[in-house]
């Protein structure tokens, strides 16, 4: 990891002091308000955010974008009094000035593409006028610390002055277990009742809850991050509860006794283009998931898609104009957290991939022999 040294850990505790000044002059309470025809209902506000979360999936963009366009939502619904018909307009709006405050020129979407397969409802015109609308209420100000900003510092500091704490995660690097966490913290964020909290309390609350699980002076650190953040403890155990019990409706939401069966590779890696992996058909057919009236349909993801993300080596070189990025199907680990814990290496397991020897070549769709369904007796 990058921040072992004093010099480094005065730089966090920078980052830290300046996000929550930063967070001080732009956060405002959360006032509930009465949900009537006029008003948007807090049930409302969750739905679109939850919505901004499959935008977010569905045009491929970073968690940050995601928590820039809440925050800017939540900023702007704590300003003026809107009227409900027009919420999907504000979301779509707020999430297209949050694409173009993160993302990347080539990945910023098309504002027509955005409106059109966005099904918000709304034409390009009308996202415009709203966007010019929400910079106005906002004094053009959009740079913000959300959450997730938190998050990272959080995470950082605790990584950082408790080494053991790598020694917990023996199957995940730090990169790894942070990006769980920004999963967490994503639902989280969709919960109205967690808006009365900054949105620092939110992160130290998720990254106290996680400590105590993983260390056992996880209330030494989590004192040491309550005073650095200037809060005040009994808010914190109280987001603490909250948070805790959303996550296990999170976990209390999955399928009980769900079964997932291995179905290898249709496709094979052959080629390497400016980091981009070409996928073709392979002669090696995979199982299909055979249907049990008993049992419900399980989802069967796609080993395929995981490959395709995957960077290019050390022979191939693609570049970007603020960031590069690693993408995997289900966790969104990306090289701005493999940087921070200087991770970089870990691509070096993938193998041989420009050119050469790569053992799903030639027809081999997998080391491993596939798993077939489970039968009922």
């Amino acid at each position: 990891m990058k921040f072992p040294g004093p010099l480094e850990n005065q730089r966090l505790s920078f980052l830290l002091e300046k996000a929550i000044s930063r967070e001080a002059q732009m956060w405002k309470v959360n006032v509930p308000k009465m949900p009537t025809n006029q008003n948007v209902s807090p049930s409302q506000r969750d739905e679109v955010i939850q919505w901004l979360a499959k935008l977010k999936y569905q045009f491929n963009l970073y968690p940050e974008t995601f928590a820039l366009a809440s925050s800017l939502l939540d900023r702007f619904l704590a300003t003026v009094k809107a009227h409900p018909k027009y919420l999907s307009c504000i979301a779509i709006s707020c999430f297209f000035l949050a694409a173009k405050t993160v993302e990347e020129d080539e990945r910023i979407p098309v504002l027509k593409v955005l409106a059109r397969d966005s099904f918000c409802g709304c034409s390009s015109s009308e996202i415009l006028r709203m966007e010019r609308i929400i910079l106005d209420k906002l004094n053009w100000d959009l740079h913000t610390a959300t959450p997730l900003d938190f998050l990272h510092i959080f995470h950082a500091i605790a990584v950082s002055t408790r080494p053991q704490l790598l020694f917990s995660l023996p199957k995940l690097s730090p990169s790894q277990h942070l990006a769980i966490l920004t999963k967490q913290l994503l639902h989280c964020m969709a919960c109205n009742q967690l808006l009365q909290f900054k949105g620092s309390m939110l992160a130290l609350a998720m990254v106290s809850l996680e400590m105590e699980k993983l260390i056992p002076d996880w209330l030494p650190l989590t004192i040491e991050l309550l005073q650095k953040a200037q809060m005040d403890s009994s808010q914190l155990i109280h987001c603490r509860e909250l948070v805790a019990h959303h996550l296990s409706t999170l976990q209390s939401s999955l399928p009980l006794n769900s079964v997932y069966v291995y179905r290898p590779l249709k496709h094979t890696l052959v080629t390497c283009d400016k980091g981009v992996f070409r996928l073709h058909p392979s002669s090696v057919p995979g199982p299909d998931f055979s249907k049990d009236n008993s049992k419900p349909e399980v989802p069967v993801r796609d080993t395929a898609a995981f490959y395709h993300h995957l960077p290019a080596a050390s022979g191939c070189k693609h570049t970007s104009a603020k960031r590069k990025v690693e993408e995997m199907e289900v966790d969104d680990f990306y090289d701005g957290i493999k940087r921070l814990y200087n991770e970089d290496n870990a691509s070096e397991n993938v193998g041989s991939v420009c050119g050469t020897d790569l053992s799903r070549q030639e027809g081999h769709a997998s080391p491993c022999p596939p798993l077939q369904p489970v039968s009922v007796m």
